[in-house]
């Protein structure tokens, strides 16, 4: 079972979130839950899970939950900015995010995810995003 719409769930299998194998397992308005199961082409060249990794899936999860979100009107979004606060690694098991919404106005939404690993359940990353809602032109 797929929570993706088709024509979404074939843009994400062809590009960076199909690519390194980001599998979403919720998707509602205000808040997104993902997961990416660690593999060698996701690590950094000292072992560890690479940060771009992490950051991938939490602004992925960020992502689709701003497009499931959107204010009425709304066409889509960019990423305007985003941080990230990394905690810890891992080298194997499964990492986790869970997006939530914290604001979501008409022209920005703020988006908060967590980012675990699930077999230590320890918090690998904290990571905020803000999008700039886009309107057709017009």
């Amino acid at each position: 079972m797929t929570l993706l719409a088709p024509e979404f769930q074939a843009r994400h299998d062809h590009s960076l979130p199909g690519d390194l194998g980001i599998v979403v397992q919720h998707l509602a308005a205000g808040e997104v839950r993902a997961e990416l199961a660690v593999a060698p082409h996701l690590m950094a060249p000292n072992g560890f899970l690479h940060a771009g990794s992490v950051v991938t899936l939490a602004d992925t999860a960020c992502g689709y939950g701003c497009m499931a979100s959107l204010p009425e009107g709304a066409q889509s979004f960019t990423t305007i900015e985003l941080k990230s606060n990394h905690l810890g690694t891992a080298r194997e098991g499964v990492v986790e995010v869970v997006a939530t919404l914290y604001h979501g106005g008409r022209t920005t939404q703020v988006w908060d995810a967590v980012v675990s690993h699930r077999d230590s359940g320890k918090t690998l990353a904290l990571f905020r995003c803000t999008q700039m809602i886009l309107y057709p032109r017009g």
